[in-house]
């Protein structure tokens, strides 16, 4: 029964794309006149695709981090699904703004994401909280893992190897 009381639904401020791997490689410099392309790599983890909207602030990292290094994601060596930080995995983000795109047409427009400034500030904390968190976990510094990411704002290119198509979409 109702409490009369209308719930108000607020619109997500992040959208996250999470996906295990066994492996995965991410551009994270262009090649130039001057040197090779640069990347990045991790192995048997877990891929984060992040995206910022309109009104997103510090407020929702906390919980952001929290959900995704503790979401049993992972198949462990005896196929229980576990945590990143209870297999231990490494952990790949990746900035990707065209998640908070929107058809309109058939063009797409991106008016739901936060701006750069904010976005890029967003996203340099996002990273080191996960950095934190990975740090203080046992087995994490026991088997050495790493988070690693990409450039925001730039176009990388990125490969991964997986054992099944297992992507799965949380907004905060």
């Amino acid at each position: 029964m109702a409490s009369g009381k209308s719930e108000e639904i607020s619109a997500p401020k992040s959208r996250v794309i999470l996906q295990q791997c066994l492996s995965a490689k991410l551009m994270v410099e262009p090649k130039s006149d001057a040197s090779e392309a640069k990347y990045t790599q991790i192995g048997r983890g877990l891929v984060v695709y992040i995206c910022f909207l309109k009104d997103a602030s510090e407020d929702i990292l906390d919980k952001m981090v929290k959900s995704i290094l503790s979401a049993c994601l992972s198949e462990d060596d005896n196929g229980k699904l576990v945590s990143v930080l209870d297999l231990p995995g490494d952990v790949l983000i990746i900035p990707q703004a065209t998640m908070g795109g929107n058809l309109k047409g058939k063009k797409m427009q991106y008016h739901r994401n936060v701006n750069k400034e904010t976005g890029l500030n967003l996203y340099t904390k996002f990273i080191q909280m996960c950095e934190d968190v990975m740090m203080k976990s046992d087995k994490c510094k026991e088997r050495q893992t790493v988070v690693r990411y990409g450039t925001y704002g730039n176009r990388q290119v990125f490969s991964m190897d997986t054992n099944g198509p297992y992507s799965h979409v949380l907004e905060f």
